[in-house]
C-alpha cells in the first residue's frame, strides 16, 4: 500500500474558473466587492479590539470605470497586505484569508459580518478580465505592493507606490466583457447584489440641492454641490433589533425594497434568532387577494447582506412565497459560486422555523386586535388557507386563528363554528355538516333556501377551497363540508320536519319516467323530493364528492392535484310538492308537458350557468314565444 497528496495542474485550473466555476460572469463584480468588505470589516475588528493602531475612521469602497484604459477598479481602505500575506493569500488558490481570520479570531469575531469562504471569489475576475493588478498596502509598518496576472499561472510581484493603506484591484477588461465597462451596467450590478453591504459603496459622484434657509427671498435659487455617490444602505432594517425598529422604518424599508409597488403591506414579521443557527429578515404580507398566480420569487435571500438569489425555494416553505422581504443567513448552504441553494439538514431546520414563526405572529395578531384581523381576512386567506393545506405542523397552529366567514360577514374559528352549528347542522347519522358557497351571487338562490331553514352558510371562495376541505374532513372527526347547491342539503332536514310528498307512489314513479324521457341527458339523475311548495319547482345539484373532485382537477392541473378527466354528473333535483310539478303531471297532451318540462329544466341550468351555446339560444327564443 502506499500513501501520496494529490497534484493538481496549476495550469488547468484558470480556464476551470473562467468558464465553469460562476453560473454567470456578472458575478465577479459581487465577488471582488465582498473581498473589499471583508478586509474593511477585518480592520474594523482588529481596531475594536485593539490589534490595529490605526484610525478606522469611516472607509468606503470606491468602483471607478476608465473607458480609455478599459480598466474597472475596485479600491478598499481596509486591512491591505502585505509581500507574504499576497504571497500567502493570493498565489494559493482556494486559501480562504476570510476563514482563516474567523478561526484565528473565533472567539470574538463570531458576528463580523466578514463573508468569504471558499478562497475562490478573487479569482472569478479572470472571467472578465485579460489582465488583472493588485496595489495593496497593509495597515502594518510594510512597503506597498503591486501584483500582476494575466491568466496564466505566471504572476509578477514588485514594490508599489501607495501612501494609504488598503488594496485597489484593477481589471483590465477583455474585449467580450466590455460591456461592464459601461456605468448603467455596473450601476445595475452594484444595486442588484451590493445594495445593502456594509460598507459604503462609492460608484462616481452626483450633485445634491443644498435646502434654502429660512430667510431667503422668494426668487432664490438653491445651491448644489457634488458628492459622492453612495449606491448602497450600509445599515438596513433587518440587521437592526426590532426593539430598535419603528412601524415607519418597517413601511420605508419596504418601499426601498420594492420601489414600484404603491400598496402599503398589511403587516411584517421580524425573523431574528441565533440559535440552532443565524438567521435575520423581514417577510411582508401583502395584499393578495384571491389570486394564486401572483408574483412569486419576491423574497430576497442574502449572505451577510450579500445578495444571492430571489429564488428562495427550500429556505421558504412554498406557502409563503407569496410574501415579500429579505432573508439573511450565513449558515445557509450554498454552492462554491454562492448562485444556489445546496441540500442540507440546516435548510429543512430554518424553514421550519420560518414557518413557526409566521404562525405565532398571525396569532399574536388575531389575539390583539381581532376586528382589524377579519378586515385583514380576504388578503391574506389564500396564503393561510394554501399553508394549512401544505404544512402539516402549520395546519395544527392555524387552529387557533383561521377564519370561516359566513354570506352574512360573520367570521367564526372552527371551534366557534363547531359550537353555532352543532343543534341544527346534524345529518340523519349524527355528522355535523358546514355548509357552504363559493359564490354569493351564482348561488344565492340555494344560500336563500338554507337560511330560510335557519342554517349557517360560509363564504369559502379561495381557488384552493376544494383540497382544502379534504383535508379539513379528514383531520376533524364527525365532520362533513357540503356546498348549499349540493344534493347532501336536503339530508340536514330533521325528521320531526320532513315534508310530505303531495304526490302517490305511482304518481312519483310516472312523474319520474316522463322527465327522464323528456331530458334524456345520462349527466343528470332525476331525484324527487318532497319540499316546502314555496321551493323552486327544479333545481340543479352536484354530488359534492364529483363536483368537488372535478374542482381539484381544474385547479390541481398536470403538479401535485392533477387527477384525471372526470365526467359531468349532476342531480336534477324536483320538487313534488310544487304547484308547476303537478301541472305538469296531469297536463293531457304530451307535447306540453315536455314544453313545462324543457323551459323549467332550462331556467334551472340557466340558474347555475349551464345553459350555454345552442340550448341558450333556444331557450331564449321560447321565451319570446311564450311571452307572445
Amino acid at each position: 500500500m502506499s500513501t501520496g497528496k494529490i497534484n493538481v495542474a496549476v495550469e488547468n485550473i484558470f480556464p476551470l474558473i473562467k468558464k465553469f466555476l460562476y453560473s454567470d460572469h456578472e458575478i465577479f463584480l459581487r465577488e471582488l466587492i465582498s473581498n473589499a468588505t471583508d478586509a474593511t470589516l477585518k480592520l474594523k475588528h482588529l481596531t475594536n479590539i485593539g490589534e490595529a493602531s490605526v484610525e478606522y475612521g469611516n472607509p468606503v469602497i470606491d468602483v471607478k470605470i476608465d473607458k480609455d484604459a478599459k480598466t474597472l477598479s475596485i479600491t478598499d481602505q481596509g486591512i491591505g497586505m502585505t509581500e507574504e500575506e499576497v504571497q500567502k493569500y493570493i498565489n494559493e488558490v482556494a486559501f480562504s484569508g476570510a476563514e482563516e481570520f474567523l478561526d484565528k479570531y473565533k472567539d470574538t469575531a463570531k458576528d463580523s459580518g466578514i463573508i468569504g469562504h471558499f478562497g475562490l471569489g478573487f479569482y472569478s475576475a479572470f472571467m472578465v478580465a485579460r489582465k488583472v493588478e493588485i496595489i495593496t498596502k497593509s495597515y502594518k509598518d510594510a512597503p506597498a505592493v503591486k501584483w500582476e496576472c494575466d491568466g496564466s499561472p505566471e504572476f509578477t510581484l514588485s514594490p508599489a507606490e501607495k501612501d494609504v493603506r488598503g488594496t485597489e484591484i484593477i481589471l483590465h477588461i477583455a474585449e467580450d466583457s466590455e460591456e461592464f465597462l459601461e456605468e448603467n451596467r455596473i450601476s445595475e450590478l452594484l444595486t442588484k447584489y451590493n445594495k445593502f453591504m456594509p460598507v459604503p459603496i462609492k460608484f462616481g459622484t452626483k450633485e445634491e440641492t443644498l435646502p434654502l434657509p429660512e430667510d431667503a427671498p422668494e426668487d432664490a435659487e438653491a445651491e448644489t454641490k457634488t458628492v459622492d455617490n453612495i449606491i448602497n444602505n450600509p445599515d438596513p432594517a433587518w440587521t437592526n433589533q426590532p426593539t430598535d425598529l419603528e412601524e415607519k422604518d418597517y413601511k420605508d424599508f419596504y418601499r426601498e425594497l420594492y420601489p414600484m409597488q404603491f400598496e402599503e403591506p398589511l403587516f411584517h414579521i421580524h425573523l431574528n434568532v441565533d440559535y440552532p443557527f443565524n438567521l435575520t429578515g423581514i417577510l411582508y404580507f401583502p395584499r393578495l387577494g384571491q389570486d394564486m398566480n401572483i408574483q412569486k420569487d419576491r423574497i430576497q435571500l442574502y449572505q451577510n447582506q450579500v445578495f444571492v438569489t430571489d429564488n428562495v425555494e427550500g429556505i421558504v416553505p412554498e406557502f409563503l412565497t407569496m410574501l415579500r422581504g429579505v432573508i439573511d443567513s450565513p449558515d445557509i448552504p450554498l454552492n462554491v459560486s454562492r448562485s444556489y441553494l445546496q441540500a442540507d439538514g440546516a435548510v429543512k431546520k430554518i424553514s421550519s422555523y420560518i414557518t413557526r414563526k409566521v404562525a405565532d405572529k398571525l396569532k399574536s395578531l388575531f389575539n390583539e386586535d381581532r376586528e382589524d384581523f377579519e378586515k385583514k381576512w380576504n388578503d391574506i386567506k389564500v396564503v393561510i388557507e394554501y399553508g394549512m393545506l401544505s404544512e402539516d405542523k402549520f395546519f395544527d397552529k392555524a387552529d387557533a386563528f383561521a377564519l370561516y366567514p359566513t354570506v352574512d360577514n360573520t367570521y367564526y374559528t372552527f371551534a366557534e363554528l363547531q359550537e353555532k352549528i352543532k343543534e341544527n347542522q346534524t345529518d340523519k347519522d349524527g355528522k355535523l355538516v358546514v355548509l357552504y358557497a363559493s359564490n354569493q351571487d351564482s348561488q344565492h338562490q340555494y344560500i336563500q333556501a338554507a337560511k330560510d331553514k335557519g342554517y349557517e352558510v360560509l363564504l369559502l371562495d379561495s381557488p384552493i377551497v376544494s383540497h382544502l376541505l379534504q383535508k379539513l374532513e379528514t383531520s376533524k372527526e364527525n365532520l362533513s363540508f357540503v356546498r348549499v347547491d349540493g344534493d347532501d342539503i336536503n339530508n340536514l332536514i330533521k325528521k320531526d320536519e320532513e315534508q310530505i310528498s303531495k304526490l302517490s307512489d305511482d304518481e312519483k314513479e310516472s312523474l319520474k319516467t316522463l322527465l327522464e324521457e323528456t331530458i334524456n341527458d345520462k349527466s343528470y339523475t332525476v331525484k324527487l323530493e318532497a319540499m316546502d311548495s314555496n321551493s323552486a319547482p327544479f333545481m340543479i345539484t352536484q354530488p359534492e364528492f364529483m363536483r368537488r373532485m372535478k374542482e381539484m382537477q381544474a385547479t390541481g392541473g398536470g403538479g401535485m392535484f392533477g387527477m384525471g378527466n372526470m365526467p359531468d354528473m349532476y342531480n336534477l333535483v324536483v320538487n313534488t310538492n310544487s304547484e308547476l310539478v303537478g301541472e305538469i303531471l296531469n297536463t293531457k297532451t304530451k307535447k306540453k308537458q315536455e314544453r313545462l318540462i324543457t323551459q323549467s329544466m332550462d331556467l334551472a341550468r340557466l340558474s347555475q350557468g349551464l345553459l350555454k351555446g345552442e340550448a341558450l339560444t333556444n331557450f331564449v327564443k321560447r321565451s319570446y314565444e311564450m311571452i307572445k
